[in-house]
């Protein structure tokens, strides 16, 4: 399905990358499952639970700002990294009209993202 660069693996728990962080790797889960979460007003807040072919990190490929979330293993959790050039490749096969639109739509999600767990934080 994806052009694995690297395969990794993760144990119970541990954090794949934290909300904040720069990076722009995206994740496709091999096996086991990733946890997204996000702190809000010092609690962390489940998003959703990953399962084997979900993809994750496309945030920070796409749209190139820091982690909008927390990833986490949930139990023992094999992650394959997908090859940046060859994401760069495909993105690149897109026309710029669609690639400046899919771009609009990127940040108009990251500040829906920011708002609503602000708005979610001061009604706490």
């Amino acid at each position: 399905m994806f052009n694995v660069a690297s395969e990794e693996t993760y144990q119970d728990g541990q954090v794949i990358f934290e909300e904040g962080s720069s990076g722009d790797w995206v994740y496709a889960i091999v096996s086991g499952q990733v946890e997204i979460s996000k702190a809000v007003g010092g609690k962390k807040v489940v998003i959703e639970v990953l399962q084997p072919d979900d993809v994750f990190g496309e945030l920070g490929f796409l749209g190139g700002f820091k982690r909008t979330a927390t990833a986490t293993a949930i139990g023992e959790t094999m992650v394959g990294i997908i090859d940046r050039t060859s994401l760069d490749e495909e993105f690149n096969k897109l026309s710029s009209d669609f690639r400046t639109i899919l771009g609009a739509v990127v940040e108009r999600f990251r500040k829906m993202i920011d708002r609503t767990w602000s708005e979610t934080k001061e009604g706490s």
